[in-house]
C-alpha cells in the first residue's frame, strides 16, 4: 500500500530503533487497533513519555522524529516529568521542526527531502510557504538555535547529544 506520507511500516524498524537508542530513547511498537499513549494529537500521531516514544505501524514517521526532536530540544528539568506535552517555547519549536527534518537523513531510505515532501502533504505551515522554503530561509534561526545548544554541528550534522540546560 502506498501511503502519502511515510509510515513507519514503509521502513526498516532497526533503523528508527538505532536512531532512538543514541538518544537513550526506546521505541514502544503498538498494535495498529491500540490507542497510542501520550499522542498530544491522538492516534496515529506518536507519543511521547518519559524515554519512550510510542508509535503503530501506521504511524507518520515525520510524526516520530517530532517527538524525537522534542526529547533533543527540552532541557533536562522538562525530560523528568515528560507525559504527552513537550512544552517549550516558539523558538524551542522551531528548532524542533529543524531537527526533525534533519534527522530524516539518518534513517536510511528516508531522507530529508522526502521529509519536506511529507511535512507539507500533511499539512504544516510557515510564513515562506512550503516548509521547504522556511527550511533554507527563516528556518537558520532554528538552525543557530540548535548550534547553540550543540545539537547539530556547523554543518548541520545532529550531534547525538540532548540539550544540556
Amino acid at each position: 500500500m502506498v501511503h502519502p506520507v511515510v509510515v513507519l511500516a514503509d521502513l526498516e524498524v532497526d533503523a528508527v530503533e538505532r536512531l532512538l537508542d543514541c538518544y537513550g530513547l526506546e521505541l514502544v511498537l503498538l498494535p495498529r487497533q491500540c490507542d497510542i499513549p501520550a499522542s498530544f494529537w491522538g492516534a496515529p500521531e506518536a507519543g511521547l513519555a518519559a524515554r519512550s516514544v510510542f508509535a503503530r505501524a501506521d504511524t507518520p514517521i515525520h510524526s516520530v522524529l517530532h517527538e524525537v526532536s522534542h526529547y533533543i530540544c527540552m532541557p533536562p528539568n522538562r525530560r523528568v516529568h515528560l507525559w504527552r506535552d513537550a512544552g517549550g517555547d516558539d523558538m524551542e519549536e522551531c528548532a524542533v521542526c529543524y531537527l526533525q527534518i534533519l534527522l530524516g537523513d539518518e534513517i536510511p531510505t528516508l531522507g530529508s527531502a522526502r521529509l519536506l515532501d511529507d511535512l507539507d502533504a500533511w499539512g504544516y505551515s510557515f510564513r515562506e510557504g512550503s516548509v521547504r522554503a522556511w527550511f533554507s530561509g527563516d528556518g537558520k534561526d532554528a538552525k543557530d538555535w540548535l548550534v547553540q545548544h550543540g545539537l547539530i554541528d556547523g554543518a548541520a550534522r545532529p550531534t547525538h547529544r540532548l540539550r544540556a540546560a
